[in-house]
């Protein structure tokens, strides 16, 4: 199994900042692709952002130009830098990562989320 541990959520003002960390742990090779869902109160899950080994990332829409994915591959580590926030952006936002296992099996992980509300 993969471990994922989240941090970095909480309550912010509109406008302002936060960086969610998510450190992964196990037995893995490698990770692969690696990113951020949300889920808001009563809405699906949505893809927020994700990033490739080779540093290529995508972004949803909605928060282009204010969010800024990030990883660590020394550290295991994916992050999300997250400014300029809206109270749209309140949810509970979870990592994965894909990760490449002894053999070549791959398997794809889950954080436990963490709660991210903008509010004044």
């Amino acid at each position: 199994q993969v471990r994922l541990v989240e941090s970095g959520g909480g309550l912010v003002q509109p406008g302002g900042s936060l960086e969610l960390s998510c450190a992964a742990s196990g037995s893995f090779v490698r990770l692969n692709n690696m990113g951020w869902y949300r889920q808001a109160a009563g809405n699906p899950r949505e893809l927020v952002a994700s990033i490739e080994r080779d540093d290529s990332t995508n972004y949803a829409a909605s928060v282009k130009g204010r969010f800024t994915i990030s990883r660590d591959n020394g550290k295991n580590t994916v992050l999300l830098q997250m400014n300029s926030l809206k109270p749209h952006d309140t949810a509970v936002y979870y990592c994965y990562v894909g990760a490449e296992l002894v053999g070549g099996f791959r398997y794809t992980s889950w954080g436990q989320g963490t709660q991210v509300t903008v509010s004044s």
